[in-house]
């Protein structure tokens, strides 16, 4: 099911065109009310005149978080304050946070993107949608309420109850759509399992999960706990929230709303622009957004874009599955690696169970890491210490032949390791200096 055929299967040329044409508007927009980059053109000598397609888009700067901490709270607002009618923010554990500010009609656009995500999952007017996202500043929850209201679904707005009170209203409410955090759903996926609930006792059909990078291993855990459909889905506070871009019923690639945002992928320490199929880091343009526009924000999410169309009839362009962050790859003694990585390759061995944590320290001058596993039931009812020690060996062992890093693997009872409670949860520790 497509949402909104009319823009997410127009043509690429119609698209490109209308994206020259909403870019021409927002540089003129923000050169006008937004200081920061009146002064950033200028100091650049960009002509805004001269920007006359889509590949001129390397004639401007960047917008980095550093900038958009430094404008706190509203410096760049493109719009009198009495125009903006819903404010969010990010958690600001970094410093200032960042606060971004929506119009009447960003809302309503948000809205309608949010509800594409939903319809493409296959999320219809029939459904009753358990949206475990906090509701505040963060923008997941809100977002996702807006979007499904959108499409007449019923919503219910689970937010922060206890995990245990998640699943009470999964049976009982009868929901038949969950959002949340990839981690969430597998922590109550797990709870479902000890309280010796079937997942064919529920309702739940489908899953829509983000906020945080997750691995196909991890995606085909939750849909054999959940008995669901899981879908990926990729927003970001500054650009928008929910709504950036979506999987579709292929699951190959999540397409990129590209009538309201510009996607480009650069390469994290040249930043020169990449092709397609290139790794680097996702930058966007909004060319929509009245209260908070942005111009090549740098996400730092890595991924990489797809040329080829989707079966699915949506022309717009698709990026393939965040693997990483370019603030949280690992260096170890000078290898690079991303959490994600590490993931793939725990979830991908026989008899692990999906809860781990990534510890870094150092160990007479030299980096060190060592991974915390918890015990599968399998494992944990396995009473032969040279059979763990053994399985301990082969994850480590593995790690370094994909990975080229070595790292302790120590095998830890069940349920040691934090459980997601519908936040991000911190996988790795760094005790290093």
């Amino acid at each position: 099911m497509i949402y909104s055929r009319e823009y997410e299967s127009m043509l690429r040329e119609d698209l490109e065109q209308l994206q020259l044409e909403r870019l021409q508007a927002t540089l003129n927009r923000v050169y006008r009310n937004v200081a920061f980059y009146k002064q950033s053109f200028d100091r650049l000598g960009v002509d805004i005149e001269k920007i006359k397609g889509i590949g001129d888009l390397k004639q401007l700067p960047f917008t980095t978080k550093d900038d958009l901490r430094d404008s706190y709270p509203y410096d760049m607002f493109a719009v009198p304050l009495r125009d903006i009618v819903r404010i969010h923010s990010t958690s600001g554990t970094t410093g200032n946070p960042i606060v971004v500010g929506y119009t009447r009609n960003d809302i309503t656009i948000w809205a309608s993107l949010v509800a594409r995500v939903l319809t493409a999952a296959g999320i219809t007017s029939q459904d009753f949608v358990q949206i475990a996202f906090h509701y505040g500043l963060f923008t997941g929850g809100f977002g996702f309420h807006y979007g499904a209201e959108k499409i007449g679904a019923s919503v219910i707005p689970s937010s922060t109850e206890d995990v245990r009170k998640q699943i009470t209203i999964l049976k009982d409410y009868k929901t038949s759509a969950l959002i949340s955090t990839p981690g969430y759903a597998l922590h109550i996926g797990v709870l479902l399992e000890e309280q010796k609930i079937h997942p064919e006792q529920l309702f739940l059909k489908k899953g829509i999960f983000g906020a945080e990078p997750w691995s196909e291993s991890l995606r085909a855990q939750i849909e054999e706990k959940l008995h669901i459909e899981a879908y990926d889905n990729y927003g970001l506070t500054e650009v928008l929230g929910p709504g950036v871009a979506f999987e579709c019923p292929q699951r190959d690639g999540l397409h990129v709303n590209e009538d309201h945002v510009i996607v480009e992928v650069v390469h994290p320490e040249t930043l020169e622009p990449l092709g397609y199929g290139e790794e680097g880091e996702l930058v966007f343009t909004t060319i929509t957004k009245q209260g908070f526009p942005l111009i090549r924000f740098r996400t730092g999410d890595i991924s990489s874009l797809i040329e080829a169309p989707c079966k699915c009839g949506r022309t717009l362009v698709r990026m393939k599955r965040i693997t990483g962050r370019t603030d949280d790859m690992i260096i170890v003694e000078g290898n690079n690696v991303f959490p994600m990585q590490i993931e793939q390759i725990l979830l991908d061995m026989k008899g692990a169970a999906p809860h781990y944590q990534i510890i870094l320290k150092r160990e007479e001058g030299l980096d060190a890491m060592q991974i915390n596993l918890e015990l599968s039931e399998k494992l944990a009812s396995f009473d032969e210490i040279r059979g763990l020690q053994k399985f301990e060996e082969e994850v480590g062992e593995r790690i370094y032949r994909e990975l080229g890093i070595r790292a302790g693997v120590n095998l830890v009872e069940p349920m040691t390791i934090r459980r997601s409670e519908g936040g991000k949860l911190e996988r790795v520790i760094d005790l290093r200096d």
